[in-house]
């Protein structure tokens, strides 16, 4: 590596905006504020929602009649 050329990299302090939830990392920056974290995202808390998936797979059942009974079980 070429001496003087390469930013500082130390601990930073991560502040979540949403929960104010704070997290150390490293980075070349002191403090990074972000909006959403793994503590309040909805992805990682489990509650996100799928509903347009939801509602597909029951028209297109309804549409061609199938009943779950009619439907073979996975690896049978």
């Amino acid at each position: 590596m070429k001496p003087s050329i390469h930013p500082e990299y130390k601990k930073a302090k991560v502040v979540c905006t949403t929960c104010g939830n704070e997290f150390e990392t490293g980075s070349v920056m002191e403090e990074i504020r972000v909006d959403t974290c793994s503590n309040c995202h909805a992805f990682y808390t489990g509650k996100q929602k799928y509903k347009s998936a939801d509602g597909r797979i029951d028209r297109f059942n309804k549409r061609y009649g199938i009943d779950d009974e009619d439907t073979p079980e996975e690896g049978a």
